[in-house]
């Protein structure tokens, strides 16, 4: 028996930090953001370990036996089950242990550490040709190691199987503290084959019986028949047994000339009945979609985003592969015509085809809402049933939810009969509904044969429910397996043996709400702060790397890899919050204001998250809850409000840049404003905009009554930024939009958006300048001009900040629908874009593209995109934030991270561009990273059009 005289958490955490040269952080905000994985679950850890090696991993087992403390294994944190959290030590392997250790083209393998990202091993074996056949949606975050323990699949499993299937063998340590390396021998555990031998009946009769049936312990590969194959029983075991320190797994050739087929049909139980005749076809995948979350998707980002999919209101994607194009072609056409589909549609277009793709990736953010806009929960993910009995369970499981009033997006890999869906259980007020609705679907699904978990594992969400589809011989079964491996059930209990019960330490039902106090509106969850933060789910996209996502969130996360720096991490402690039993003190814990120090407001993940979580929002609605009537951080008082500093400072704008080039007055400035010393000002304009005679000249002429107007008006709106250091840039716009044909209007007054009173919390002040703006705004608006915006990020505020914080008014939900971008507009069809224009020609010029993070994240970059390709431009265009962010980057304690940020994405593009590259840039605070990191100054497409334009 383990020597159980260490309790106390301090003395674990003591003896952890002895052993263990890697970090151990016992901080309740680390606690919090490892209190959940991507399940409804809430298990508070005692610790977190960050291994650094082997020796450290097996330094933190010895503590666990040694001390009978319980231990989880996690990598990514995907798990929809709640399989990768625990009571006791957390080992964390996604920070060091995340190599690839060694890729042999030769025998097709691969050796892992557990913590490796499937993206990066996907990365090491294509200049191979090679792959690891599994692919889950999750691929750009969730490891190998958690692969492992959950058997994960992925949308090819048809073609290459499970993780099970693909697996050599693993070094594993048990939970006696036996290393040992399991193969095709079962022989090196004692009493192994003896269980197996005196269980044959049960273990050939119930196990094993179709592809996708993964709950439970697969036994099944210990049979003679199926090689002995211990490495392949501890697959999908969820670290109930061993930990696995590395694995040797087997590499795949890529598919060669990939062709999408996509198939309507009238509705997805349809779909379904169509799949057995499609696997006669040998397809590489069959993935099915409901027309539910195909209206989500249309919802968020556009009809485009769908508009490959053939007539129907269900769908399948299935993908064929050939020895060449013309056979896959073939291919392609036969299993078309043989498909029974409404209406069939061969994808070539491979932009089309990653579209579709992308809807599968996304799915389990996407159908984290409803079509009412209710949160939905992995209460049952990834059930499976027998393929031909798919659409006969997708009947029967749409009634059940009938009886249960309850809402669902099913999707899923219907070629294996795997079934994906969220669900729109009230979990915000207990969780009696999920217990007796899990129970009921549970029945459902053994009575087509299936199991309950289709590659997710049981975790905490079913393993109290296997019972319904084993019987009590093969329960009994798994038991005596993990105690041949874990006797003191030390190794994460309360999974698949002595399960913990499917609605205890639900993290929902705990949460407080939090009320609304003159901030955000939060209009689409409830007005609830609590509502917002858990948006969050877990998706951990977040954790991508961008390059892999073409994404720009999370960029903090990219730039340290702490969990703490990404959106769910953010999250987990914002809804730790909302608890209060671990993190107290609401917003002014030092957890919460931790958590979200280097959040850089970025606004990426409002667009970038599949669950739509909008961190900067959240961020700017905890600072003004802090800090509403007390003292703030001198930051807030300067560049908080840096369009009023500038404003009066603007008269005597040569002196303060002559001012502020002394040094001592430089590093004086920077530290009253709670700056860091490292940073310069920007220079501010001569003359600002509005007091240039332009301005006044067309100021003077918008005060004209032109409801005759020859042209079509258009109102420029130069925000603060334009103004006070840019103004050649309103120059330029004007001239553009005059040369296509608009006649530019300027408001009467010069107002602001107030976005750097967003930033910093200041919502007060943000919501009287937007107040002011509506009402000089909306006379031009009723009479059907639209607004320009210069900015990217205070285009954004009207189009998004605007509505949630003035919600009750139709005039700002009439300006912000009536703001345009530069290239929204020059782009729209007529009438209000330009009749029969064309962009000036930019053949032959070579662009270094930063698109601003807030016009990602809110108007998108397609416009802007296609404005460029019609002008024949070269661009290549960056994927992630500059690292400024406003207010973010020139803060005291934030540079090395906004450098860090810069490095991951803006400079080595700039550093790497083609001799004679402009930065295109339309962000102030892009270009003034740009200038202050690399010397480089960036151009606004508005001037780069100007000056391609022909002299009058």
């Amino acid at each position: 028996m383990p020597d159980t005289s260490l309790h106390d958490r301090s003395e674990v955490v003591d003896a952890l930090r002895s052993a263990v040269s890697g970090e151990v952080d016992d901080s309740t905000r680390r606690r919090a953001e490892y209190s959940s994985d991507a399940s409804n679950y809430r298990v508070v850890p005692q610790v977190v370990v960050f291994p650094r090696d082997t020796d450290d991993v097996l330094a933190a087992l010895s503590v666990s036996r040694e001390s009978a403390t319980p231990i989880t294994a996690r990598g990514g944190g995907t798990s929809v089950a709640g399989n990768a959290i625990g009571t006791g030590i957390l080992l964390d392997f996604s920070r060091h242990l995340n190599q690839v250790i060694e890729v042999d083209p030769d025998a097709r393998t691969a050796r892992v550490q557990p913590g490796t990202v499937l993206g990066t091993l996907q990365s090491a074996a294509r200049p191979h040709g090679l792959r690891f056949g599994p692919d889950p949606s999750t691929w750009s975050r969730c490891t190998v190691g958690g692969m492992i323990g959950n058997n994960a699949c992925g949308a090819h499993s048809l073609q290459f199987g499970r993780t099970a299937d693909n697996v050599q063998s693993l070094d594993v340590v048990d939970g006696l503290g036996r290393r040992f390396t399991a193969a095709s021998d079962p022989c090196v555990v004692d009493g192994l084959l003896a269980l197996v031998s005196s269980n044959l009946a049960t273990i050939r009769t119930e196990l094993g019986r179709f592809g996708r049936q993964v709950s439970g312990y697969s036994l099944e590969h210990l049979l003679p028949e199926h090689g002995n194959h211990l490495a392949r029983s501890l697959v999908g075991t969820e670290g109930s047994l061993v930990t696995v320190l590395e694995a040797t797994v087997d590499l795949v050739v890529e598919p060669q000339h990939p062709l999408l087929v996509a198939l309507g049909y009238p509705d997805m139980a349809t779909a379904a009945d169509a799949v057995p005749a499609l696997l006669a076809h040998h397809p590489s995948a069959i993935e099915g979609l409901d027309a539910r979350i195909v209206d989500a998707v249309s919802r968020t980002r556009g009809a485009r985003a769908v508009a490959a999919l053939p007539e129907g209101a269900g769908w399948l994607l299935v993908e064929v592969t050939g020895a060449d194009p013309a056979e896959t072609l073939q291919r392609a056409q036969r299993l078309a015509a043989d498909s029974a589909a409404i209406e069939s549609r061969i994808i070539t277009d491979s932009i089309a085809a990653k579209q579709l793709w992308r809807i599968r990736e996304d799915g389990a953010g996407l159908a984290g809402r409803t079509a009412s806009g209710a949160q939905a929960w992995p209460g049952f993910e990834d059930a499976a049933v027998p393929p031909e009995r798919l659409g006969s369970y997708l009947r029967d499981f749409d009634k059940l939810l009938a009886e249960y009033a309850i809402e669902g997006m099913p999707y899923g890999h219907f070629g294996d009969g795997c079934v994906h869906v969220r669900l729109d259980i009230p979990l915000a007020t207990d969780g009696a509904v999920l217990r007796a609705f899990v129970d009921d679907a549970a029945g459902l699904v053994a009575s087509h044969g299936g199991s309950l978990s289709g590659e997710h594992g049981d975790g905490r969400a079913r393993s109290e429910l296997l019972p319904h589809m084993y019987s009590g011989a093969a329960i009994s079964l798994f038991g005596q397996f993990k105690r041949l491996f874990d006797p003191h059930n030390l190794m994460n209990p309360g999974i698949v043996v002595d399960p913990a019960p499917v609605d205890a330490d639900l993290r929902r039902p705990a949460a407080l709400p939090i009320t609304k106090v003159n901030g955000f509106a939060f209009s689409a969850d409830d007005g609830d702060v609590t509502t917002a933060a858990h948006r969050c789910v877990g998706v951990g996209k977040c954790r991508a790397d961008n390059s892999a996502s073409h994404g720009v969130m999370c960029p903090s996360f990219l730039a340290t890899g702490d969990e703490k720096d990404s959106t769910r991490g953010r999250a987990r402690v914002l809804q730790e919050m909302a608890n209060g039993t671990l993190v107290t003190g609401g917003v002014n814990s030092p957890e919460v204001h931790d958590a979200l120090d280097l959040c850089l407001s970025c606004k990426a993940c409002a667009s970038d998250c599949p669950a739509g979580v909008d961190m900067a929002t959240l961020k700017a609605e905890v600072l003004h809850r802090r800090y509403n009537g007390k003292l703030r951080p001198r930051s807030h008082y300067l560049l908080g409000q840096l369009p009023r500093w500038a404003r009066l400072i603007s008269p005597i704008a040569p002196l303060a840049n002559a001012v502020l080039r002394v040094p001592f007055f430089a590093r004086f400035a920077l530290w009253a404003g709670g700056m860091d010393a490292r940073r310069t000002f920007p220079a501010f304009a001569r003359r600002a905009f509005r007091s240039s005679p332009e301005a006044r000249a067309l100021r003077a002429a918008s005060r004209i009554a032109a409801d005759t107007a020859a042209r079509q008006q258009v109102l420029l709106w130069a925000d603060s930024f334009t103004d006070n250091f840019s103004p050649d840039i309103a120059r330029a716009t004007i001239r553009v939009l005059d040369a296509a044909g608009y006649e530019v209007l300027l408001p009467e007054r010069d107002v602001c958006c107030g976005l750097t009173w967003i930033t910093t919390g200041q919502l007060d002040g943000a919501r009287k300048r937007l107040t002011e703006l509506v009402g000089e705004f909306s006379p031009y608006v009723d009479r059907g001009i639209p607004i320009v915006g210069i900015e990217p990020s205070c285009t954004a505020v009207l189009r998004s900040d605007l509505t949630e914080l003035l919600p009750d008014s139709a005039e700002a939900a009439a300006v912000a629908r009536s703001t345009f971008t530069l290239s929204e507009l020059l782009t729209a069809p007529a009438p209000m874009g330009p009749a029969n224009w064309q962009p000036p020609s930019l053949s032959g010029e070579t662009f270094v593209v930063q698109p601003h993070c807030h016009q990602h994240a809110v108007m998108g970059f397609d416009a802007d995109r296609a404005l460029l390709a019609a002008s024949g431009a070269t661009i290549s265009e960056i994927s992630g934030c500059c690292g400024l962010a406003g207010n973010f980057g020139m803060e005291k304690g934030h540079y090395d991270v906004s450098v860090a940020v810069a490095e991951n994405g803006i400079l080595p593009a700039l550093r790497n561009a083609e001799p004679g590259s402009t930065l295109l840039a339309d962000g102030f605070s892009c270009r003034t990273q740009a200038s202050q990191l690399a010397n480089t100054d960036g151009k606004h497409l508005a001037e780069v059009l100007a000056a391609a334009l022909p002299e009058h």
